[in-house]
């Protein structure tokens, strides 16, 4: 199974989406709440090519984006692929 971490904040609908796809599929994952530690939202924004906006999600240390782009995968049949489940 991939590593998947997911950078995300408090009160968020689209991080809640996120991580409620994943954990749908079994899938475990890091979650990097930068509400709690400040500091990551930089590491998250160095990583991401700049991306501020949260949820910012990485499969195998890919960037995959954010959650429209997770639901895209997913939609399109190739998030399991990435997260090394199902067939």
């Amino acid at each position: 199974m991939a590593e998947v971490e997911v950078y995300s904040g408090f009160l968020c609908g689209y991080c809640f989406a996120a991580k409620r796809l994943l954990r749908s599929k079994g899938v475990a994952f890091e979650d990097h709440n930068i509400s709690l530690r400040p500091g990551l939202r930089m590491e998250m924004m160095n990583r991401a090519g700049g991306r501020h906006s949260v949820p910012q999600i990485f499969i195998d240390g890919r960037h995959i984006g954010d959650c429209d782009e997770l639901l895209a995968l997913n939609a399109a049949g190739t998030l399991d692929t990435l997260l090394g489940i199902g067939s």
